[in-house]
């Protein structure tokens, strides 16, 4: 297979319009879409990323109108995030229409919804004229990518269409809550706060996932995020000796000389480009990251998870 790169909103729609997969960028990462009412294209997805089927995918909206062709049921929570949220970086989990093929969602009667706020994101929903399932545009387990460039490294041959846009603005994942449960529980912390959420619903919780139930959300069973190095976590890079075999990332100066090495001003920018540095960091072929530990507020709370994650692999 050609992997199309194309800046073109008609020409890479047209490859979800003809059951194709597409990756195009959205505001938190670059996803991989495709119609999802047609079963077989969805099912691309799952052999082009080497997808385990029972991780669900999140289904993207153009407008509003498209949830009710999505969702059986839309709770009063979630209208409530709808018209607080949407478009931006927010999935919610709600009962799906039987018209949703079980592979988009894993086998589980519930489906994730997005309405993203990248403009280019929204012009090509808009263009495939149907909502659009898309995981992140990588192979499972490896770093979300952030640039189209990632997705070229991870897709190469194994996709119909790249539609190039800029890096995104975000870097992690769509913060994801269940409103099939009262009060609603956030099942993936992502780039939209607690705090943001809280101000709209107070009761939202956080989900304690159980093992023998399948998750309603991706990102909650299997190895994501993780770059080819091991990942260590420090509260800061004191406790490192330098060691120009491998690299640094945080918010503090290190002290001495490593392979690579990232300063971040803020936490947002750290969160923004964690994920393209653990590819730069592959590329360099070195072994080992250190991450230096935040504080678990506001998008601190995702980056935490995420480099939790990565790091337990």
């Amino acid at each position: 297979m050609i992997t199309v790169l194309t800046r073109s909103i008609a020409e890479a729609a047209e490859f979800i319009r003809s059951g194709g997969i597409v990756a195009f960028p959205t505001e938190t990462v670059y996803g991989l879409g495709a119609d999802v009412f047609n079963a077989d294209a969805v099912a691309k997805i799952f052999e082009a990323k080497k997808r385990p089927a029972d991780n669900p995918l999140i289904a993207h909206v153009s407008e509003r109108g498209q949830i009710d062709m999505l969702a059986r049921d839309v709770s009063v929570d979630a209208n409530r995030l709808i018209e607080a949220f949407f478009p931006g970086p927010l999935t919610l989990v709600v009962p799906k229409t039987s018209r949703v093929p079980m592979i988009a969602t894993a086998g589980l009667e519930t489906i994730g919804v997005r309405m993203p706020s990248a403009k280019l994101a929204r012009e090509f929903l808009k263009a495939c004229g149907t909502p659009v399932a898309a995981p992140s545009a990588n192979l499972s387990g490896r770093p979300s990518p952030t640039t189209w460039q990632a997705v070229l490294e991870d897709l190469d041959g194994r996709i119909d269409c790249i539609l190039q846009g800029e890096a995104t603005d975000h870097g992690l994942e769509s913060t994801v809550v269940d409103c099939t449960v009262t009060p609603p529980a956030i099942l993936r912390l992502g780039s939209l706060s607690i705090e943001a959420l809280r101000s709209v619903v107070p009761e939202i919780g956080i989900h304690r996932q159980d093992a023998a139930i399948a998750p309603r959300s991706p990102g909650l069973r299997y190895k994501h995020y993780a770059p080819n190095a091991r990942v260590v976590l420090v509260d800061s890079p004191s406790e490192i000796g330098a060691d120009t075999g491998s690299a640094y990332i945080g918010l503090t100066e290190p002290v001495g000389e490593f392979a690579e090495t990232m300063v971040c001003g803020s936490v947002e920018d750290y969160a923004h480009t964690v994920f393209a540095f653990f590819r730069k960091c592959d590329k360099a072929g070195i072994d080992t990251i250190y991450c230096q530990m935040v504080s678990e507020s506001g998008i601190g709370a995702a980056l935490m998870d995420r480099l939790r994650r990565a790091a337990s692999h």
